[in-house]
């Protein structure tokens, strides 16, 4: 992508305080169109501050947050949000939703089904076209409380994508998963990368395992600063890790994946 597009997201000086404590301060980031970021940092660091910027869910204390163009504090937020595709392994469905409601679900940027809204033929085949991709087509009909939480990742992340967002936030969408249902859904997240060029994505996690091959860029924060910003391969490095963790941590990075372990001298 040539250095001239212009950002899907990009936050310029930010500071965030709440309750009177700096959580984020100085934080700089731009995400380009067709770019796949890694935020990754400890408990606390301010990532999921980061990504709630992001996804125009909070506004900063000062600094500038754009999204998709859009001034965060400028523009009316629940328009603005519902351009953004959000998957969150936490998500509060309680219902006997199908898979394919649930999919519909983010036309509407509800958890439920909307009363008395139905889709329409364009978006009933979009959500369909979504579920092959992501080998659930044949399951379109199952209920989401019968689901593992594989194809619960799975279908989150078709339901991010119905809108045809630009931007898309992962948070933390290995949680819960097997070794072998985290590996699909890793290879998921690569097919639909390959599958939409122009969309951007954001994934925080704390594990260099849960980072799939097509991550292209990486931002190491600590402390609410971000320590290292750039590609992923130059900033996932152990000197790198280690100084954000506060612990030496030997990285490796073999057949396009990251691991981790305690570096022992």
């Amino acid at each position: 992508m040539p250095a001239s597009a212009s950002p899907v997201l990009e936050l310029r000086a930010v500071r965030f305080v709440r309750a009177g404590r700096v959580i984020l301060d100085d934080v700089d980031l731009r995400v380009l169109p067709g770019e796949h970021w890694a935020l990754i940092g400890p408990n606390g660091a301010g990532k999921s501050t980061v990504l709630s910027l992001c996804g125009a869910v909070q506004h900063p204390t000062s600094g500038e947050v754009h999204v998709l163009g859009e001034r965060i504090g400028r523009v009316e937020l629940q328009r603005l949000r519902r351009s953004i595709g959000h998957v969150n392994p936490r998500h509060p469905l309680t219902s006997s939703l199908t898979i394919r409601e649930v999919v519909l679900t983010g036309l509407t940027g509800s958890v439920e089904l909307v009363q008395r809204w139905e889709a329409d033929a364009a978006s009933l085949a979009r959500a369909d076209e979504l579920l092959d991709l992501l080998g659930l087509g044949a399951k379109a009909s199952e209920r989401w409380t019968t689901l593992s939480q594989g194809e619960r990742g799975r279908t989150l992340i078709a339901r991010a994508l119905v809108t045809d967002p630009r931007l898309v936030l992962l948070d933390e969408p290995s949680t819960g998963l097997d070794v072998a249902a985290r590996e699909q859904l890793l290879d998921t997240l690569d097919q639909v990368r390959l599958a939409h060029p122009e969309l951007a994505t954001v994934h925080v996690t704390h594990h260099l395992e849960e980072l799939p091959r097509s991550t292209s860029h990486a931002a190491l924060i600590a402390d609410g600063r971000i320590t290292a910003v750039g590609a992923a391969t130059d900033v996932l490095t152990t000197d790198a890790v280690s100084a954000c963790f506060a612990h030496p941590i030997s990285i490796e990075h073999r057949h396009g994946r990251w691991s981790a372990r305690a570096a022992h001298a």
